[in-house]
C-alpha cells in the first residue's frame, strides 16, 4: 500500500501536545552530541513532557562519523518510537545526513499499525517526512530539532516551536515582513516539500511514486549550498517531473547559501516560467526566527500584497 494523500481521518486523530505527554527523541541522521541531547531533555521537561530517549539516540556508526549509528539502529529506534502508543509525539534528534540510508528499513505495514502521533524534524528529515506522506498518509511537523544550537540557542525558535506543537495547527500563519511574490495567485492545497537537497537526493528512487508534487504546495528551503548547486538542485527537480501538476511554491531560508539576491534571482529565473503562484522569504527552515510547518496539511497560499501560508 502507498499513499500520498493525507485523509482528514488521520487529521482528527491527532492532538497538541500537552503537560504529562511522554514524547520520544531519537537519531534519525548524523550523530548527535552528548551535551545536546541532555540540553534537549532538559528543554522537553521544562515544557512539561516526559522524555524518552531512543536506544541508540548517541551510536556512532562504526565506518563513518557523520551518521548516528548503523541504518538499521536508526530504522529501528524510529520504528520503536513511532510504534509506542505511550508516546504523543516523536522529535528527530538533529539533521545532517542519513535519513536516505534508513528509509528502506522501514516497514509501512508496522508503523501503519501505531496511533498516530506528532512527527518533528527538518532538514535531513525531510526523508522521513516524505516517506510518512507517501506510506502512511500522515501529516508531519517541519521545524528546527532539538539537539541542535540552532534551536537551543534561539529563544525565539524555542518559544515558535512550542506555541506550534502545543496549539492547533489549524489557523497558523506563516509570513515575513519582507516576504514577496514573484507570481501572484492565491491556491488552497496540502504542503509538502522541505530541504531541497533532500529532495533532489530521493529523485529517480523505485519507491517514489509519480509526480509526488501535484496537486500540493511546494515549500523549499537548503543549508550550505553554493548558488550553482541550488541550481542543479532545481534543475534536477525541473527535468524529473517534480513539480509536474504541482499548484503553488513557497520558498523559505537559505542560511549560508551566497548572497540573498543571488539566490532570489536563480530562483525566479527557474521557476517563475512555471507560472505557479510563487513566494520569496517565508520564514521556515534553517536559522533565527523560523516557524514549524505542517507538512500534509491542507493550506492556502496567499501570494499577494501580503504573502503568506495559512493552515486551513
Amino acid at each position: 500500500m502507498s499513499t500520498s494523500t493525507v485523509t482528514r481521518s488521520a487529521v482528527a486523530t491527532l492532538r497538541p501536545l500537552q503537560a504529562g505527554d511522554r514524547v520520544g527523541l531519537v537519531a534519525t541522521s548524523s550523530q548527535c552530541k552528548a551535551e545536546l541531547v541532555d540540553a534537549s531533555v532538559e528543554l522537553l521537561t521544562r515544557w512539561g513532557l516526559v522524555p524518552v530517549l531512543g536506544e541508540h539516540v548517541l551510536a556512532k556508526h562504526p565506518r563513518a562519523d557523520y551518521l548516528a549509528g548503523t541504518d538499521e539502529q536508526r530504522a529501528s529506534d524510529l520504528t520503536a518510537a513511532w510504534t509506542d502508543d505511550s508516546l504523543a509525539a516523536v522529535f528527530c534528534a538533529r539533521g545532517g545526513y542519513g535519513s536516505v540510508r534508513m528509509i528502506d528499513y522501514l516497514d509501512p505495514a508496522v508503523l501503519r499499525s501505531a496511533s498516530p502521533k506528532l512527527l518533528i524534524g527538518s532538514s535531513d528529515v525531510t526523508g522521513v517526512h516524505e516517506f510518512w506522506e507517501q506510506k502512511l498518509g500522515l501529516p508531519t511537523w517541519f521545524g528546527p530539532m532539538l539537539a541542535t544550537d540552532e534551536l537551543l540557542s534561539d529563544e525565539a525558535n524555542i518559544r515558535m516551536l512550542h506555541d506550534a506543537l502545543f496549539t492547533k495547527a489549524s489557523g497558523q500563519v506563516i509570513t515575513a515582513p519582507d516576504a514577496v511574490s514573484l507570481v501572484g495567485g492565491e491556491v488552497t492545497a496540502p504542503l509538502t516539500g522541505g530541504n531541497m537537497s533532500l529532495l533532489a537526493m530521493t529523485n529517480g528512487a523505485k519507491t517514489q511514486p509519480a509526480a509526488r508534487a501535484a496537486g500540493k504546495i511546494v515549500l523549499l528551503e537548503d543549508v550550505t549550498e553554493s548558488p550553482y548547486r541550488l541550481d542543479g538542485l532545481v534543475t534536477s527537480l525541473l527535468r524529473s517531473g517534480y513539480f509536474d501538476g504541482a499548484v503553488g511554491i513557497a520558498l523559505g531560508t537559505w542560511k549560508e547559501c551566497g548572497p540573498p539576491e543571488e539566490v532570489r534571482a536563480l530562483m525566479e529565473e527557474l521557476l517563475v516560467p512555471l507560472g505557479l503562484p510563487l513566494v520569496w522569504g517565508l520564514p521556515f527552515g534553517h536559522g533565527p526566527n523560523v516557524t514549524t510547518v505542517p507538512l500534509g496539511l491542507r493550506a492556502t497560499l496567499s501570494a499577494d500584497d501580503h504573502p503568506r501560508i495559512t493552515v486551513v
